[in-house]
């Protein structure tokens, strides 16, 4: 049972497919920036996770609604528009080029014109999407494995949400940092960031305690699970957080509980809880937060 919820997902067995698949997000994602409407924090971009894989949700498209939805379960790309208009494509071994060459033809078929910045974002050395054919890999047993993780970390996070009666995230899926994620906000403005891009500025304009999991792209090198306040507070990573396997880590700045310790707990679920309350809690109390009327 705990390998049906919690299969094993070694990073360097997938890692070219992780690659393909983080840059077809992009694609995916970025045609919801273009259509949707700025929301405070960027909420307006994510993926959500669905029953079927990742989706984009609603997005207002000709006087109706347009839903793009990557299939997990059938490896397939949904194009779902309000008017009753459907397409779909096989999600299969290709490049990015290939990948977003059919994309921009499958718009253009269903007559939603979107110009999107043709580049990816938040990764090292980008390659244009329509130059990329070294990103090629799809291994749907080890995506499926990946949907899975997903949809068990979405179920947790949003129990661990409903504790919270502050302002808070939907758990949500970036698809630059191809990471899920839930943040909480203490409700005071955050201090300027020195440097900050309009990205990093609008997303931590107010303090938060964000928590996640990455499959272990990033550098990182392996999945894991992640916890971290902005602005750091003084005094942050000293803090014991639960299960013992847990640890700040000084290289990223956050706490991290690997994927693979938390498949080593007798309850993975419950030993996810306790990292997720304890890592918040650490940085709740570090950073003085008004605990009694943020939290039930």
């Amino acid at each position: 049972m705990t390998h049906d919820r919690w299969p094993e997902l070694p990073w360097a067995e997938w890692q070219q497919t992780a690659s393909t698949l983080h840059m077809w997000t992009q694609i995916v994602g970025k045609t919801r920036l273009a259509l949707c409407p700025l929301q405070a924090h960027w909420w307006n971009v994510p993926l959500y996770v669905s029953a079927r894989g990742l989706s984009t949700a609603a997005m207002p498209a000709h006087g109706g609604v347009l839903e793009v939805e990557f299939d997990f379960s059938s490896h397939r790309l949904h194009f779902r528009l309000s008017s009753g208009a459907r397409l779909s494509l096989p999600l299969r071994t290709q490049s990015v080029a290939a990948f977003f060459s059919e994309y921009q033809d499958s718009l253009a078929q269903l007559g939603i014109p979107v110009k999107i910045w043709p580049v990816p974002v938040e990764v090292q050395d980008p390659i244009p999407f329509a130059n990329d054919t070294i990103h090629a890999s799809y291994d749907a047993h080890y995506v499926e494995r990946f949907w899975r993780i997903l949809i068990r970390s979405t179920g947790l996070f949003q129990r661990f949400s409903s504790s919270f009666v502050g302002k808070v995230s939907p758990v949500h899926f970036f698809w630059g940092s191809f990471d899920l994620a839930v943040t909480r906000f203490s409700g005071r403005r955050a201090p300027e960031r020195p440097g900050a891009d309009p990205v990093t500025r609008e997303a931590y304009s107010h303090e938060v305690i964000s928590a996640g999991f990455w499959p272990g792209n990033g550098g990182f090198g392996e999945a894991a699970f992640y916890c971290y306040a902005a602005p750091a507070p003084a005094g942050y990573e000293g803090f014991q957080v639960a299960p013992r396997a847990a640890a700040f880590n000084s290289a990223v700045g956050e706490y991290i509980l690997k994927y693979d310790d938390l498949l080593r707990e007798p309850s993975p679920d419950d030993a996810l809880m306790e990292f997720l309350q304890s890592a918040y809690s650490a940085a709740a109390d570090a950073a003085q937060w008004d605990r009694a009327s943020l939290e039930r």
